[in-house]
């Protein structure tokens, strides 16, 4: 496989939207291993993610402000499938992983990783709060985990990732995929309640 973004997102949307589909109605109002979200405002935020990043590959302007309502309505489910479609899609773009993207300003290749993080580890927050199994494909994780080691500060600064999970250990011996979610705060051992 190479590494374009384009790929990648592939790669992460293969194993994430099974876990998408797989998440029952009747699920929709537990916790998730993001203690702001249950499961429906997670799945409306990664509906909002897949979105807004197809905008930003397109280098249009996106408003994460607007949260979408789409988790519980309709056929969401394979709504969700042929917005990550259109994810790769906008990636795989000539150009899009090129230059600056939207008032983000930020380095386009940098962005799609973001989105690929945001794929990945929402998907492993959802999967852990359904009762799923999911084990993301290992490039996204170690690309994911570079991106989000150069992004960690600032992610914090603002609010978006917690504060770093200590691992036991000092990590000695952990996963790619347990680093990446210390990274983000989360605890990779987490399990609903």
């Amino acid at each position: 496989m190479t590494n374009t973004i384009s790929d990648l997102l592939r790669a992460a949307a293969e194993r994430s939207v099974p876990v998408v589909r797989g998440i029952t109605d009747d699920r929709l109002g537990d916790a998730t291993p993001c203690a702001e979200y249950d499961v429906r405002q997670l799945v409306d935020h990664l509906f909002q993610v897949v979105v807004n990043f197809q905008l930003l590959a397109a280098k249009k302007d996106a408003d994460f402000s607007a949260g979408p309502d789409r988790a519980g309505h309709g056929d969401w489910r394979e709504e969700f499938a042929a917005e990550a479609e259109a994810l790769v899609e906008a990636w795989a773009a000539p150009g899009a992983d090129q230059g600056a993207t939207g008032a983000m300003n930020m380095s386009a290749s940098l962005v799609g990783r973001m989105a690929l993080g945001d794929l990945a580890v929402h998907a492993w927050d959802l999967a852990r709060a359904t009762g799923q199994e999911y084990t993301p494909d290992p490039v996204v994780v170690r690309e994911v985990l570079t991106a989000f080691g150069e992004l960690a500060p600032t992610a914090r600064a603002m609010g978006v990732f917690g504060e770093e999970y200590r691992l036991p250990d000092g990590g000695a011996g952990a996963s790619d995929l347990d680093r990446l979610l210390a990274l983000t705060g989360r605890d990779p051992g987490w399990r609903r309640p």
